[in-house]
């Protein structure tokens, strides 16, 4: 009998440098450096998408991150961030502390793992879509395709005539091109929909409501689903704000959809018309700057990018640059609360800078659609109702039947209650009179609608005209839509869903 010999592995081999060196990820927060902020370092080995690893945690606390310093030029890892927390004010709670540190570890460890475990099943496998956050109950179904008026009423429309109860939907529209991602389960026996041949026809329902318009470019629709047990991309985590992982995953929508470009219309195509000339209003007021330079002596590529400050920023454009297969190797960020500036070192994940123009204009295109496209000037509606089947549907319907268009819309379930968040703009492109939408507030008691209006901020930073309190009342317009007909004519049956926000 001939014998085998094997060599032998200590199982302990694998975690011989952590030993030596010390965990391969470090996490210390300082709280006495600096006196209105904390101070997060992390030191690691370097890794692939670390950064951006890092950045999703700290967004998802609701951090603001007022200034950073990276560095992973080699083998190893530094970032610096200095953070508040939502309120402005330094990081205090002990909790809070320690999360940060656990969450930060812990992902790195996870990730390491899920990494090993991908390449072990699939070593062919490039795909940089997010990792799974458990949605178990629902089926998620993405979908992107040709905005225009009306088209979020209708989606929601198709859901209902569907029997899907939407338990969670985030959507994004920009540049005339639309990103949406939305939670489903069958509305009678509330589990997920994994039946092949009703989920083709869902497919197939929601592809031909998207594809309607006459935009030439509508061929780029796509509509699908996942199965997040099995396939895992999406992240909501229910806990009554937006996961990163499904913005990210918006970002990736919207940038196949090629959101960056300019929208395309035809002389009869008044929707896209419309969209073409609030892109070239956007255009005109747009305070994003990309610019792109070489570093000779390191082979590196520069991009510089200047713009209002906001959350969520730096990630946004590490999410975006990560996502173009570009490697981050050195990076800053400071803002002082109205502007922001961003530099990052940058190569191309194969090593190569970014030599041609073409490449380089592409960036930019991106980065600056990245950042403009979670910006959203209009007025946010927020309501909170009973969940039913169909109720997304009513609501958007009344939006669009009375000269509204929806730009954005985040659609939360929590309990038995939905929470509707849609970000409006008239659907001619002009701008609603918040005086005559407040009145509408009050026509719509005893139903409760909370009302923002994102634009007023920057209609009146540096403008010449008369302050809101000294200017004249505006005169009753005919042609204007109003909303205390709604009340009157079409939301009757749905009062009695609505309740206070609280």
């Amino acid at each position: 009998m001939q014998k085998v010999c094997w060599p032998y592995f200590d199982p302990d081999f694998d975690n011989l440098g952590e030993r030596i060196y010390g965990p391969p990820c470090r996490v210390y927060i300082d709280n006495d450096s600096i006196k209105d902020c904390t101070v997060v370092k992390v030191n690691s080995e370097n890794k692939q998408g670390l950064l951006l690893e890092v950045v999703q945690i700290l967004t998802d606390m609701n951090l603001i991150i007022t200034k950073s310093y990276i560095s992973s030029d080699g083998g190893w890892f530094m970032d610096v961030f200095h953070v508040k927390d939502e309120y402005g004010n330094k990081l205090t709670d002990k909790s809070v502390i320690n999360h940060i540190k656990h969450a930060i570890g812990t992902s790195r460890r996870e990730s390491d793992f899920i990494k090993a475990s991908e390449a072990h099943n699939n070593p062919n496998n490039n795909s940089l879509e997010p990792p799974l956050s458990d949605h178990g109950e629902h089926t998620a179904i993405e979908m992107t395709g040709t905005d225009r008026p009306g088209l979020f009423s209708e989606i929601f429309a198709a859901f209902a005539d569907l029997h899907c109860n939407v338990m969670e939907a985030h959507a994004w529209s920009h540049n005339a091109r639309l990103a949406c991602i939305a939670y489903v389960s069958d509305d009678n026996t509330h589990t997920p929909i994994d039946d092949p041949s009703r989920l083709a026809s869902i497919e197939d329902h929601l592809s031909t409501v998207i594809r309607a318009t006459s935009d030439p470019a509508s061929n780029s629709t796509h509509v699908g689903h996942k199965e997040n047990e099995t396939d895992g991309f999406l992240a909501g985590q229910g806990k009554g704000c937006m996961n990163s992982n499904v913005e990210r995953r918006l970002h990736q929508l919207m940038l196949s959809v090629r959101d960056f470009d300019e929208p395309f219309c035809e002389p009869s195509s008044l929707s896209l018309l419309s969209s073409k000339l609030e892109y070239c209003d956007q255009k005109e007021r747009k305070t994003t700057i990309v610019s792109i330079g070489n570093c000779e002596e390191r082979g590196y590529s520069i991009v510089t990018v200047k713009s209002k400050d906001r959350r969520r920023l730096m990630f946004d454009t590490i999410c975006t640059l990560v996502d173009m297969q570009y490697v981050i190797f050195h990076a800053a960020l400071r803002s002082d609360g109205a502007d922001a500036f961003q530099e990052y070192f940058i190569r191309h994940i194969d090593g190569r800078a970014l030599n041609t123009e073409g490449e380089k204009e592409r960036v930019i295109k991106c980065l600056e659609a990245a950042i403009e496209r979670r910006v959203c000037e209009g007025v946010k509606l927020e309501l909170c109702a009973e969940n039913r089947v169909g109720l997304l549907s009513d609501i958007t319907r009344v939006l669009r039947e009375n000269g509204l268009t929806v730009v954005r819309a985040d659609v939360e379930t929590q309990g038995q209650k939905s929470l509707n968040a849609f970000y409006v703009r008239d659907i001619s492109g002009n701008k609603i009179d918040m005086e005559f939408v407040e009145s509408v507030k009050k026509e719509m008691r005893p139903i409760h609608l909370e009302v923002r209006n994102e634009d007023r901020t920057t209609d009146t930073v540096g403008s010449d005209e008369t302050p809101p309190s000294a200017a004249p009342q505006p005169q009753p317009q005919p042609q204007r839509f109003s909303l205390g007909d709604i009340l009157r004519s079409q939301i009757e049956r749905l009062s009695l869903n609505f309740v206070p926000t609280k």
